[in-house]
């Protein structure tokens, strides 16, 4: 229903749209229209003016003609009048052409074309007739002369009339060529006459010709030699490429080896010979396009009345390439400025990867600066670097101004923030723990739960290999969010403490405890001598004394062994000084029962102790 709601809604908004854009339109139409015919009836005016301006002056000058010798101031006034009537006439043909100028550029004319193209345009109205209703009236009279089989050339004749110039056959008017259509044409119109005359003529002429049985008699064998000449390019164009197909088939030395990338196998043997046979039969596909593609404007071209589909035809093709190559060359100012911009770039990064090599190399020493963050930090440059350099050639970008392409960009902007929020919370918490300096590869620390060594770390994960071979990967915002142990950190330096603990009964001394302690830490692999280790006595509980070995290692990541060693020697030492390990807990009726130490620790002529018992006398 929603959807429903906000699709109506829609569509009223876009009518209301439509609307306005159509109410504005008309509102131009209409103040073109007006503005027209304003421009229309101040050259009507002007024309009226002149032609009763030409009525008095030819007036005037019989007047002149019949006036006495003698009468001369009348004279003199007659002829100052006749002077102002040409002066106004001059000013008013000025003006007449600046009004028609002003007019050519909103009026195109109606086009006179009888036979497909355009002989000329007619732009007045004569009388009551329209431009319109003159073109199409000139254009029947046209093709009558065309359907004469009488036709003659020097039938057509000139005929000066009162205010006009007419264009007859015989005693059919074709045109009348007023003075207004003469302004139109910058020219006289005895001179636009004239031109007329012999445009028609020829035309009439030519079209005569065209439409002949000789010549379409000759077009038509022309145009079946075509069509056989096309037949057989396609008959040899299959027949070629028929052989080249068997070819392939039989030569098996071609594809036998298949292709291959080093090691990896692209296609086989099989494979390729399809690829191949396809690649083959797309060539040969495309050539009998071609050849019927560029048929079609020949054949098309041959008859006059199909000229116009050739000329469409090939301006299918030409006219992309056009705009292709004048695209391709409007934009190499454009091309050189983002390949200038990219070099410049490109040798920025270079010297800032330069500076990272060299501090990673430890040549270059910033103080506060660690080597480890070299490589990070060139990343993070590298990406603002990219980001501003395509900032700064956006706008040379074809298609950069146009809508759409802002468009995509803010959807691929808004697609890309919302679906890698938590990649990019990862993408933060992997850079806040480089310059954290928590661990780093080849460490072996404790994050929540899991214990192992550093194998990997980028900007979204940490793996952590465990002692069981187990690769475990922990989100970097999870690594966050957890307290990190790392016990690799400060090994070669100072040591890492291997510590257990061990509970011994009060009937042991605590001196001897210490050094057997002491013994099994110093006979372990893998722990210092120096320092030495110590003991600790944590507790002392209800049954027995907790004891913690403390020995130091520079073997972070060998732990579990060093500890199953540790453990062996402590029960080793242990057992053979003759103490017993109370751990965790441990009760026993001692008396009467055998140790707990094991046989081969025990001397040869160990017995286990009898119950002890005290009689008296009554029992």
């Amino acid at each position: 229903m929603k959807h429903l709601l906000f699709l109506i809604i829609f569509c009223i908004a876009s009518l209301s749209v439509f609307a306005q854009q159509d109410t504005a339109r008309l509102k131009r139409d209409s103040l073109l229209n007006t503005e027209l015919n304003n421009q229309s009836a101040k050259v009507q005016q002007l024309s009226a003016e002149r032609l009763a301006d030409s009525l008095r002056r030819l007036d005037l000058e019989n007047q002149v003609t019949q006036l006495k010798s003698t009468d001369h101031l009348k004279r003199a006034a007659l002829l100052q009048e006749l002077a102002g009537i040409k002066r106004g006439d001059s000013l008013r043909l000025a003006k007449q052409k600046h009004q028609i100028d002003s007019l050519k550029h909103f009026v195109t004319g109606f086009a006179v074309a009888p036979f497909r193209d355009s002989l000329f345009y007619i732009f007045t109205r004569q009388g009551s007739f329209t431009p319109k209703d003159r073109a199409e009236a000139i254009v029947n009279r046209i093709r009558k002369l065309a359907d004469d089989y009488n036709f003659k050339a020097d039938s057509i004749k000139l005929s000066v009339s009162e205010q006009t110039m007419d264009i007859l056959y015989k005693s059919n008017l074709l045109i009348s060529v007023s003075e207004q259509d003469a302004l139109w044409q910058n020219t006289s119109k005895e001179k636009l006459a004239a031109q007329l005359k012999t445009t028609i003529a020829k035309a009439v002429t030519d079209y005569r010709r065209e439409t002949s049985w000789s010549t379409l008699v000759k077009e038509g064998l022309t145009a079946l030699l075509v069509l056989v000449i096309v037949v057989l390019l396609i008959y040899g164009i299959n027949r070629l490429f028929g052989l080249f197909l068997s070819r392939t088939k039989s030569e098996k030395s071609w594809y036998s080896n298949g292709i291959k990338i080093r090691n990896y196998e692209l296609l086989n043997a099989e494979q390729e010979l399809g690829a191949l046979h396809f690649v083959i039969k797309a060539i040969k596909w495309v050539l009998v396009i071609v050849v019927v593609y560029l048929a079609l404007p020949i054949l098309f071209g041959i008859f006059p009345f199909t000229k116009d589909l050739s000329a469409t035809l090939i301006s299918y093709v030409t006219s992309p390439l056009k705009k292709i190559g004048l695209g391709i060359w409007n934009y190499i100012p454009n091309l050189i400025t983002i390949l200038v911009l990219v070099v410049i770039f490109r040798y920025v990064l270079k010297f800032f990867r330069y500076i990272k090599t060299e501090i990673e190399r430890g040549r270059l020493t910033i103080p506060g600066f660690y080597a480890d963050w070299a490589n990070p930090t060139y990343q993070i440059l590298r990406v603002l670097i990219l980001a501003f350099m395509l900032i700064v050639i956006f706008p040379y970008m074809p298609g950069s101004d146009s809508p759409i392409f802002k468009g995509v960009s803010v959807f691929v902007g808004v697609l890309f923030t919302f679906g890698s929020a938590g990649a990019l919370g990862n993408v933060v918490a992997g850079l806040v723990l480089t310059y954290m300096r928590a661990f780093r590869l080849g460490d072996r620390v404790k994050i929540g739960e899991v214990t192992g060594d550093i194998i990997a770390r980028n900007l979204l994960v940490t793996r952590i290999r465990t002692i069981q071979n187990e690769i475990i990967s922990i989100p970097n915002s999870t690594v966050m969010s957890n307290h990190t142990v790392n016990y690799s950190t400060d090994a070669q330096t100072n040591g890492l403490i291997i510590h257990t603990t061990v509970t011994i009964g009060y009937d042991a001394p605590w001196r001897q405890v210490h050094q057997l302690l002491i013994d099994a830490a110093l006979a372990t692999p893998m722990i210092d001598a120096e320092p030495t280790p110590y003991v600790l006595q944590t507790s002392l509980d209800d049954y027995y004394v907790s004891y913690r070995i403390n020995a130091f290692t520079k073997q972070p990541n060998k732990q579990a062994l060093i500890y199953s060693h540790l453990h062996q020697n402590i029960q080793d030492q242990f057992n053979q000084a003759g103490v017993e390990i109370m751990s965790p807990h441990y009760k026993a009726l001692r008396d009467g029962n055998a140790t707990t130490i094991p046989t081969e620790y025990l001397p040869k002529d160990y017995i286990a102790p009898p119950f002890k018992t005290q009689q008296t006398k009554d029992q």
